[in-house]
């Protein structure tokens, strides 16, 4: 039987090299989709597609280029970015880029790619709880939260979409994990939150898709 096709967006670092490597060592064929491959994400030996900018238009059609002929069996829509702001002090070219990348970004990678989806596909969005309202009991981070929650409900939209398609989705929060994007402080490692992830996953069906899931397998609330 041949080897399951993953493709992973965020792939040179942090969890999404995490998740290349994982996926390698099971078997799957790995499409590591980045603006910029990593002296480690090449070092594994994956197929890496570079130049892959998300949030622009010549950057999926780059990575639907790259991917032709594909059958995918699951996309990992992890590429995002955290900046901050605070109230009194909002950055609205920060919150739009946050947007462009969390939010926007997910979907228009997922819409270029549903035609090559397999039968029984599985599509994982690396989200927050930060998006979450019931859970905001601090406030602040507005570009972060607005677009994690936006994020939240593009994939409940999915889950319901592409059910008919055979296609289940998980929304899927890491945990606090030790990445570069939150300075390197963590309660997990990247390979850790990779390990849970993927077992989320691994547990998606066409009858939970559209759960909200922490990675240690809580369902968290909207």
């Amino acid at each position: 039987m041949s080897a399951k096709n993953v493709v992973i967006t965020g792939a040179s670092r942090g969890i999404g090299l995490s998740f290349a490597g994982l996926y390698q060592s099971r078997g799957y064929h790995v499409y590591a989709a980045c603006r910029n491959a990593s002296a480690e994400l090449k070092a594994l030996g994956v197929t890496v597609i570079d130049g892959v900018d998300v949030t622009q238009e010549s950057g999926i059609a780059h990575l639907v280029e790259a991917l032709e002929g594909v059958e995918i069996d699951l996309l990992i829509n992890n590429a995002g970015i955290l900046e901050n702001e605070k109230l009194g002090s909002i950055d609205k070219a920060s919150v739009r880029r946050q947007f462009e990348t969390n939010a926007l970004a997910p979907l228009a990678v997922t819409e270029a790619l549903m035609g090559q989806f397999s039968a029984r596909a599985k599509l994982a969005l690396i989200t927050s709880r930060m998006g979450s309202v019931t859970d905001n009991t601090s406030g602040s981070r507005y570009g972060y939260r607005m677009s994690k929650a936006a994020l939240n409900i593009a994939g409940m939209s999915l889950s319901h979409d592409l059910k008919p398609h055979g296609v289940a989705v998980a929304i899927l929060h890491p945990g606090l994990v030790g990445t570069q994007m939150i300075g390197g402080y963590g309660d997990i490692t990247p390979d850790q939150a990779a390990e849970r992830l993927a077992q989320r996953i691994e547990e998606l069906t066409l009858e939970n898709s559209g759960t909200f899931w922490h990675s240690n397998g809580e369902v968290l609330p909207w």
